[in-house]
């Protein structure tokens, strides 16, 4: 290609030589100078302006690769920012997961992770200190600033968990509840907590074996939910309104190996979402469909805190302000949209309101609050202490009134086998006794007759001696 090249400016020079030779007989001396130097600066300037289109070819090649780069940059910022809409990997994109972990940081308040545990004293007080490694390394750990403010605010309430590894993460994450706690004292890196109410036996076990090292305080108990238990990946269809349930996740929380475990609890667990018609009327949601447009209201005209009673009023509307909505506090549906809501509230909509129609029923387990169900389960336990009390102390009364049963059992049998040995010898007794009687009886019969025979014969000599009396006073006469 080169010679090629060198071969066409060759003919061209030559062919320029000629025309200036046949022109020269017609040209004056300023024309031939200047058709030279043209000649002469077209040669000297083609190098240059190769090496620029050369340059400007590589350029143009960087400028192309570069907006391809870009363009999968920006394709790859998108697809990080706002997902891949429902693609084939079904990943969330960066802003769904802010505003989630917004969600989840609204609903557990303020947090304090990886305290590690300093001690308690003999009055339950524990210390917790912050975690003090440095970020870099090999570098010494910044010092507490003094100005810095505590910890935690003394006085506040929280709740303490005991961090552990779980499966694919490697950031400790609470894996048991140690009890609830107030601030005592705080400073920038230490906290002493005391709890609230007397620990349990298994929180006590868990503090005193060392498998509390490393504690996490939450301002708020976590909210109970569904999607936690979803297997990742897993999409709703009509058989299961919430996804597939991860069995695994399911079975390890609850410990299902064990014979201690709830079997009931890890099926209602393992059937959330699932289409059916349950027994429990909290448990039993409805989807319908709207066959006319329709607002609902799902802000409450009050504001208030989390703190203050919750983050809904009574009838379900949103009281906490990062809850509630922008444009107006009220949800429009339009015609053919589809609803999840429980029984009670499909009946208002299909019944009285006559906007919707029935589309199916599933089953929902029912949430817990777990700052009730934590205390109603702490008064139930205290309940059953005062019932086992009680229990033992009648066990103790039982135990004095068989004792003295036996005692008087005892004492019976022998009072019983010396009845039965008076017995024997009153029967005994009684024979020979009666034996005498009839002997004395036989001996009082022969008396009587006896005597019968001497009364007679005395009788006899009686008149025999009246008659020889009057005899003989008649002869005396």
């Amino acid at each position: 290609m080169k010679f090629i090249i060198l071969a066409v400016l060759l003919a061209m020079f030559i062919a320029f030589v000629v025309m200036v030779v046949k022109a020269a007989k017609q040209w004056r001396w300023y024309h031939i100078t200047s058709a030279v130097i043209a000649m002469l600066l077209a040669i000297i300037l083609l190098f240059p302006t190769a090496g620029v289109l050369k340059s400007r070819q590589a350029w143009h090649k960087i400028k192309e690769d570069l907006e391809g780069r870009l363009a999968n940059v920006e394709d790859e910022n998108r697809l990080l920012q706002y997902g891949d809409g429902g693609g084939a990997t079904g990943g969330e994109g960066l802003k769904a997961l802010s505003l989630k972990l917004s969600n989840l940081g609204t609903e557990a308040g303020r947090r304090w992770r990886s305290l590690a545990f300093g001690g308690a004293d003999p009055s339950g007080q524990i210390t917790l200190r912050a975690n003090t490694a440095p970020a870099v390394p090999g570098q010494p750990a910044p010092a507490a600033d003094a100005a810095a403010g505590p910890l935690v605010p003394v006085g506040l309430v929280v709740y303490g968990f005991a961090e552990g590894k779980f499966r694919d993460l490697e950031q400790p994450v609470p894996m048991v509840y140690l009890g609830e706690f107030k601030v005592i004292a705080s400073q920038p890196n230490v906290v002493t907590i005391a709890p609230t109410f007397p620990l349990e036996q298994n929180q006590l076990d868990a503090i005193n074996s060392g498998r509390a090292v490393s504690w996490s305080l939450y301002e708020m108990l976590p909210l109970d939910g569904h999607e936690p238990f979803i297997a990742e990946g897993s999409k709703a269809d009509e058989d299961n309104i919430l996804g597939r349930v991860d069995d695994e996740l399911v079975n390890m929380i609850l410990r299902a190996n064990r014979e201690e475990s709830n079997k009931e609890t890890i099926a209602n667990y393992l059937r959330d979402g699932q289409r059916g018609s349950p027994e429990d009327p909290a448990a039993r949601w409805v989807k319908v469909r709207f066959d006319k447009k329709y607002t609902i209201d799902v802000d409450s005209p009050e504001q208030r805190g989390a703190l203050e009673g919750g983050f809904f009023d009574n009838n379900g509307r949103a009281v906490d302000s990062s809850l509630q909505r922008a444009d107006g506090g009220s949800i429009t549906f339009a015609v053919g949209d589809e609803l999840v809501v429980k029984e009670e509230a499909a009946k208002l909509l299909i019944d009285q309101e006559k906007v919707a129609s029935l589309v199916d029923t599933y089953y929902l387990r029912p949430l817990n609050d777990y700052r009730y169900v934590l205390r109603r389960i702490r008064l139930q336990i205290s309940e059953l202490d005062v019932r086992i009390a009680e229990m033992q102390y009648e066990k103790q009364v039982l135990d004095a009134a068989i004792a003295a049963t036996l005692g008087m059992l005892e004492k019976g049998q022998e009072e019983k086998l010396k009845l039965e040995q008076d017995l024997a010898q009153h029967q005994v007794e009684n024979v020979a006794l009666k034996e005498f009687f009839d002997e004395v009886r036989e001996d009082l019969r022969q008396m009587k007759e006896a005597t019968s025979v001497l009364y007679r014969d005395n009788f006899v000599k009686l008149r025999q001696i009246q008659q020889l009396a009057a005899a003989a006073t008649l002869t005396d006469t």
